[in-house]
C-alpha cells in the first residue's frame, strides 16, 4: 500500500511525475548532441549565403512557416510528391528549424530549382495569377523593399558563435553580397536553395 501515500499527497506525486519526465527526456535527448547525423550536415549541405540568410530571415518575419513545412515524411506518399525525405543533417544551420507541421499550402524542403527567379517573383506578387485556386496571400510590398546590408555581416558573427562555419571573409563580403538587392531577391534566393543537396541523395 506503498503507492496510496503517493496517490494520497499531491505535490509528492507531482514531485515525482517531474523526475520520471526528465529522466525519459534525457535518455531519449541527450545521446542525440553527440550522433553525427544530428551534429554534422548532410552531404551537400552548406552554410546559407549572406543573401540566402537574410531571405530566411524574411521568410520567418512573414509567416510562411505558418502554412507550408519544410520535412518531407519517410512515407511513400510524401516521397514520391516531395523527394528525398528530409535527414537531420539538412537542418544543422538552421536556427530555428522550419519543420513544421501544418501544410495549407504544400512542403517547401524540395522546392528550389523547380521553378524559375521569375515564376517565385509573380508568384510572390499575386499567387492566383499562377495558382488560381490558392489562398495564398501576395507580397508585393517585397519587391521595393530594399535590403540593410548594415546589419548582415553581424548576423554571420553570431551564427558562426553558434557554431555555423562562417570564415572571416565571407563576414567580410557579406555587406557587399546584398548591397542593392531587395527583399523579394533574398526570399528567392533562400526558396531556390531549398532541397537542392538532396537531388544527389538516393
Amino acid at each position: 500500500m506503498k503507492h496510496e501515500i503517493i496517490e494520497k499527497n499531491a505535490g509528492l506525486l507531482g514531485v515525482l511525475v517531474a523526475i520520471v519526465i526528465s529522466v525519459g527526456g534525457l535518455v531519449e535527448i541527450v545521446p542525440l548532441a553527440f550522433t553525427a547525423e544530428v551534429t554534422q550536415p548532410a552531404p551537400g549541405i552548406e552554410p546559407y549565403t549572406a543573401l540566402q540568410l537574410e531571405g530566411r530571415d524574411i521568410y520567418i518575419r512573414e509567416g510562411c512557416y505558418n502554412c507550408h513545412s519544410q520535412m518531407v515524411r519517410p512515407l511513400r506518399g510524401e516521397t514520391e510528391r516531395y523527394g528525398h525525405y528530409s535527414l537531420a543533417g539538412e537542418s544543422v544551420y538552421d536556427r530555428p528549424f522550419q519543420f513544421g507541421s501544418k501544410r495549407t499550402g504544400p512542403d517547401l524542403a524540395r522546392v528550389g530549382g523547380r521553378y524559375s527567379d521569375q515564376w517565385h517573383r509573380l508568384h510572390l506578387i499575386n499567387p492566383r495569377e499562377l495558382v488560381p485556386e490558392s489562398n495564398m496571400p501576395g507580397y508585393p510590398w517585397l519587391e521595393g523593399a530594399a535590403l540593410d546590408p548594415a546589419g548582415t555581416p553581424a548576423k554571420l558573427r553570431v551564427l558562426r558563435t553558434l557554431g555555423t562555419p562562417y570564415t572571416d571573409a565571407q563576414i567580410a563580403t557579406a555587406s557587399a553580397d546584398v548591397a542593392g538587392r531587395t527583399e523579394m531577391d533574398a526570399l528567392i534566393a533562400y526558396l531556390q536553395m531549398l532541397g537542392m543537396a538532396s537531388r544527389q541523395w538516393k
